[in-house]
């Protein structure tokens, strides 16, 4: 079953018939659950006003930030936190110093370890808390509550985190597009609402497909959602029109479908003539410092769509971004440093504002960590999903493939040159200006869980890709001396083959023993 459980079918059915109910508990902190019981909740309830809507709306957006940890309290998955360094943790430009993520950072998942199965069984509870918000909706039209309309936009918000929930399950428990053109086993893809044990029979009778059936899928919710959401909307933590279009330039780039990257870059500005660039479609651009969406990261011009968390609802110290990757002197846990392959990379130069501005020394041990997400006292930062930096570079890397290079040339200068002194500013376009893109999104998006999705779609890249898990630094490799602008390490811990079967997370023991098809093809090694 696709939704967070137990082991035990009994514990699958109790969950999946109370899933409205813990949708409208977390919807609020209002007791909007004691209007009935918890377990006699009807959907009437849910969606009889325009008023119970916008709470249980809210109630999917947090699904998104918190989710539960063991079926517990939240711990930012799947997208408050967990996501994010969840995939800096599979890649190597950042380092795993404690136990904490040691699972993750050493590729020794298994069908029961805590991370992977935690983000899985979060993804499919908002999976499932977007399609019960979806069905309520059109019955809230069919009782005059909602104009046709209304109930389109908040089905289309639905829809966007359907689609990106999706998405970061391809990127984990299947292979990338490039792997047969999308015809490996993908993942389910959930669009109907379980809120009964019929439902939970029959959900358990859906199969993976394809991954070319997964995107097609996530495509068609994010076209919906384009369609139907709303362009001029300034709170970013919800989805719109021009975060739906950025998420589709993202996924098209996965696909390697670089014509339509560049179309969706299009509709939001990219195609002008530089050297700056402004969205048509909600007024995005570039803030002036690259400090902007994280200092100002509830109201900037970058940021396209992020997760909000407060002091009243987020991760908390065991999932906060905050408390992860800050070191202790200022309120984190010194979980996670950046890599000093990456900090003395020769592409990451001398002077460029991110190492002042969004890295910090710690002074117990000299050693970097991220800077981005600063609040460790209240946890309130919010996790960044997708900016106009993004888009920007999407369609750099497209262009500079299609041979465009002089257009992609500028769409990097327009990220890179905000950063980077004049003095170490490309004259000309590098020889090689699809690598200079790809370094520049190592650097760019630092911290923001950005680098496992790039592994991922490039894994196969006879020219770009890594083949594999990189190899990596070990944790006595990592001390403040090194941090100088010069030094690569050797990684003392070995590469993984794109061959190895580590290279995919498992389906959890809890949706193998809940569903059979799953059961039958359980990805290799587990």
């Amino acid at each position: 079953m696709n939704i967070i459980s137990k082991n035990k079918s009994s514990r699958n059915k109790i969950v999946a018939l109370s899933v409205l109910g813990l949708l409208l508990f977390t919807a609020s902190c209002k007791k909007f659950t004691e209007i009935k019981p918890l377990d006699g909740l009807v959907e009437e309830i849910a969606f009889d006003t325009k008023s119970n809507i916008e709470l249980v709306m809210n109630g999917v957006y947090q699904q998104a930030a918190i989710g539960k940890y063991n079926g517990e309290g939240g711990r930012g998955y799947p997208f408050g936190g967990a996501s994010i360094i969840q995939a800096e943790m599979r890649g190597e430009d950042m380092v795993n110093l404690q136990q904490f993520y040691q699972i993750t950072y050493q590729s020794t998942q298994s069908t029961s370890s805590a991370n992977n199965v935690n983000h899985y069984e979060n993804l499919y509870f908002l999976i499932n808390q977007a399609n019960i918000f979806i069905a309520g909706v059109k019955t809230a039209v069919e009782k005059g509550v909602l104009t046709d309309a209304e109930e389109k936009a908040y089905e289309g918000e639905a829809r966007f985190l359907r689609a990106l929930a999706h998405h970061e399950l391809v990127l984990n428990f299947a292979k990338p597009y490039a792997d047969g053109q999308g015809n490996k086993p993908g993942v389910p893809y959930r669009t109907t609402a379980i809120r009964s044990t019929t439902d939970f029979d029959e959900a358990s009778k859906v199969g993976r497909g394809l991954v070319s059936e997964d995107y097609t899928k996530i495509l068609e919710d994010l076209d919906f959602a384009e369609a139907n959401l709303s362009a001029t909307s300034t709170n970013y933590s919800r989805a719109t029109k021009g975060a739906a279009i950025a998420l589709k330039s993202r996924v098209h780039l996965h696909m390697g479908d670089y014509s339509a990257v560049i179309a969706d870059g299009a509709k939001l500005g990219t195609d002008a003539s530089g050297p700056t660039f402004t969205s048509p479609v909600g007024n995005y651009k570039l803030t002036d410092s690259p400090d902007g969406p994280f200092v100002n990261y509830r109201s900037n011009s970058e940021s396209m769509f992020s997760i909000a968390n407060s002091a009243a609802s987020n991760g908390d110290v065991n999932g906060a971004l905050a408390s992860m990757l800050l070191p202790s002197d200022l309120n984190g846990r010194s979980l996670v440093s950046t890599s000093p392959n990456l900090y003395n990379a020769s592409f990451w130069v001398t002077g460029d504002l991110r190492k002042s501005l969004l890295q910090v020394k710690g002074s117990n041990d000299g050693v970097y960590y991220n800077n981005k997400y600063r609040d460790a006292i209240t946890k309130a930062d919010w996790a960044p999903i997708i900016r106009y930096a993004e888009v920007l570079l999407n369609v750099a890397e497209a262009e500079a493939r299609s041979g465009s290079a002089a257009h992609a040339f500028v769409l990097l200068n327009a990220v890179r040159n905000r950063s980077v002194p004049v003095a170490n500013r490309f004259i000309s376009a590098p020889a090689d200006l699809v690598l200079a893109i790809l370094n520049e999104r190592r650097v760019e998006f630092a911290g923001e869980g950005r680098r496992w999705p790039d592994l991922h779609r490039l894994a196969l890249d006879a020219t770009y890709g890594q083949g594999g898990i990189p190899a990596k630094l070990n944790a006595g490799q990592v001390t403040g001396d090194v941090f100088n602008e010069s030094t690569i390490l050797t990684p003392a811990r070995a590469a993984i083959a794109y061959t190895d079967y580590r290279f995919l997370w498992p389906f959890p023991l809890s949706e193998v023993n809940s569903n059979p098809l799953i059961k039958a093809s359980q990805n290799p090694g587990y």
